[in-house]
């Protein structure tokens, strides 16, 4: 792998962290994005770790040449400022694999303690065997369903419940979803992204500026309505909660304690307790299991779910937990995951 920062210190602490992963071999580093290209070129190594704000070239240039030219995929290292937030998710955007915060701010001296996140996604962009196929999709994204005239819900009879799960990989997957699900869907939507908690109302707010769906982060006490998206808060539980009036509000519980916090199959149990047979499970790209079990429980409560198929996930990790266990009503790659959602809302409420 390649390591691309202008810090001396950053460089040195990645280093370390690179060095204590036995499967992992450190080809070179780089002063700036000029530098980083270069090496690329010549080094062309398995995934490169790239600093966002560097001279001479940045961080978000040299990505984008390095994705350009095929070379390998690239793995973000961010700042907790504003700026370092809104260009992190421009990067996800233009096609990086995935990014880690430095806890510190823009040169941390603290890395150790995102070290596991760092590897785990290093490891996992190393490994994936169509990425770049992945991004060949997500630059023909296709045109958001229209539907003012509300005929394509003319049969719903009740509200449903979508609940998504997704992580390693997921910000630009998400891209080619919720912008293509309508305005008016008659479905309340619960997402969980695994994220630091400090990018996930960027992210609420990213997102919603790119779809026809509301997109909010969820909040305690807010009440659930159709045709809104709900993100899970940063180190939080997005759980579901009904009235004795019957109104359905969020709760953001901080138990129980989980591997990822917000944990995807805590929500889904949640959703499929209210909503039960109109629930839609969707568990996209990422590593490991979360979800994968609630996956199998809404399916056999007798509602519908989607599993991202190998095709297009850029970590075929908990899609394919769900598939093997069971719990996939349909597999689809990710740019016909918002279609099958809209017809699962279509068939299932009728």
């Amino acid at each position: 792998m390649l390591i691309a920062d202008d810090s001396a210190l950053m460089r040195q602490t990645l280093k370390k962290i690179v060095a204590s992963a036995a499967d992992f071999d450190l080809i070179g580093v780089a002063r700036d994005g000029e530098d980083a290209i270069a090496k690329a070129r010549q080094l062309r190594p398995d995934v490169v770790s790239m600093d966002i704000n560097m001279p001479k070239l940045d961080g978000i240039t040299a990505l984008q040449t390095i994705l350009h030219e095929k070379i390998c995929p690239v793995v973000m290292v961010s700042s907790l400022t504003q700026q370092g937030k809104a260009t992190t998710f421009e990067c996800l955007e233009l096609g990086a694999f995935d990014f880690v915060a430095k806890p510190d701010g823009t040169v941390s001296s603290n890395m150790g303690a995102v070290a596991e996140e760092l590897i785990s996604k290093l490891r996992a962009a190393a490994s994936s065997k169509n990425f770049f196929e992945h991004r060949a999709h997500t630059v023909q994204r296709r045109k958001p369903f229209q539907s003012a005239s509300g005929a394509m819900f003319a049969k719903v009879t009740r509200p449903k419940a979508v609940a998504i799960g997704i992580s390693t990989g997921g910000p630009g997957t998400l891209q080619e979803v919720l912008p293509l699900i309508p305005a008016d869907v008659p479905a309340s939507i619960f997402l969980v992204q695994h994220m630091p908690p400090a990018f996930i109302a960027a992210f609420a707010q990213r997102l919603d500026d790119h779809c026809a769906l509301k997109v909010v982060e969820a909040q305690s006490g807010m009440s659930v309505t159709p045709s809104v998206c709900y993100v899970a808060p940063g180190g939080r539980h997005l759980c579901l909660h009904r009235k004795m009036t019957g109104e359905v509000v969020i709760r953001t519980p901080t138990t129980p304690l989980t591997l990822f916090m917000p944990s995807v199959g805590v929500m889904m149990a949640s959703v499929l307790n209210i909503y039960g047979v109109d629930t839609i499970g969707v568990l996209m790209t990422g590593i490991g299991d979360d979800g994968a079990d609630q996956m199998v429980a809404i399916r056999q409560a007798g509602g519908y779910t989607i599993a991202e198929s190998e095709q297009t996930a850029v970590v075929y990790g908990m899609p394919r937990e769900a598939y093997e266990r069971g719990g996939a009503s349909e597999v689809a790659p990710s740019y016909e995951v918002a279609g099958a959602i809209v017809k699962a809302v279509q068939r299932t409420m009728q």
